[in-house]
């Protein structure tokens, strides 16, 4: 009904309509979106956190453990044949490669292999794309959540390998701040790129060749337990190949950056490092999503 002296609503000229629900722009949809999506991986890690800080720690604790206190206890410690000077100069080498094997088992975990999953069988992947955003978005919501995953790993890693030494066994650490604040985020961005690009590459039954194929010979030709400058010795009629080849591997990068972050020992300049630690950001992530944009489609 309408009262005298006014219309009905339906006969309201569409210019002097009120919307009583005001319509959201496309990109503000977006970034609730992204911002729900976000916030969902955050609450199941906080829900699972014990587990999240076990997996973070088997790996780097042994490797310290091993490496850092019962190789020098029995006498078959790295280095020492320098005596315990030796020990604790492979120590402060390899502090900082734990702390980047961990960002990048937890880029690897938290968005590779779970990503896998939900491009299995049962499509779970299906219940985040219908989220009012694009489709690449929601791919950029799990490289940023997988990226605080990375931050809070090197956060708990470091600590506890910088002192899991034998006794007389000490790394030489001196952190730098700024590098240590821009390197780490930019670290854990490149780490969780390279898990979306990999988990939307592989299938589930392939996860074990993509660890023998492709995650080992990062970890082990990825600068972890020597320094890239370290390589030079090796080669073959005056050419370095070593040094060469490593180049192509991300994590060497990154282990290198971290030994300019918490140590003074000689590492790769810091002018190669940054620059190509975000071309490598930008190369997988936009393979990336790439390929998550087409299975998701498929």
């Amino acid at each position: 009904m309408s009262t005298p002296g006014t219309a009905p609503a339906d006969r309201v000229p569409p210019a002097h309509r009120i919307d009583l629900v005001p319509r959201r722009s496309a990109a503000a949809s977006s970034r609730l979106a992204l911002g729900a999506l976000i916030r969902r991986d955050l609450t199941v890690l906080r829900k699972n956190f014990g587990e999240f800080v076990g997996r973070t720690l088997m790996q780097p604790f042994l490797l310290v453990f091993v490496f850092l206190y019962v190789f020098p206890v029995i006498g078959q410690g790295v280095g020492s044949a320098g005596g315990r000077a030796g020990e604790s100069a492979f120590a402060t080498v390899l502090v900082p490669g734990v702390v980047s094997i961990a960002i990048m088992f937890q880029g690897i975990q938290s968005v590779a292999i779970q990503m896998s999953q939900e491009f299995g069988f049962t499509r779970e992947i299906e219940d985040r794309v219908q989220a009012p955003c694009p489709i690449w978005l929601v791919a950029v919501s799990r490289v940023l959540s997988g990226s605080v995953q990375g931050l809070i790993s090197a956060a708990i890693v470091l600590p506890i390998a910088a002192v899991v030494h034998a006794p007389g066994v000490h790394a030489d650490l001196h952190i730098h701040w700024w590098i240590t604040l821009t390197l780490i985020p930019l670290a854990c961005v490149a780490m969780t790129s390279l898990g979306l690009l990999l988990g939307t590459t592989f299938q589930p039954r392939n996860i074990g060749v993509m660890f023998g194929f492709v995650i080992l010979p990062l970890v082990f030709l990825g600068g972890t337990y020597y320094q890239w400058t370290a390589l030079a010795p090796v080669q073959v009629g005056g050419f370095h190949w070593l040094q060469v080849l490593v180049l192509v591997n991300p994590l060497i990068y990154i282990s290198e950056g971290m030994r300019a972050a918490f140590t003074d020992v000689s590492h790769m300049p810091l002018y190669v490092v940054y620059p190509v630690l975000v071309g490598f950001c930008v190369l997988f992530l936009g393979l990336g999503l790439r390929n998550f944009h087409r299975r998701v489609l498929s």
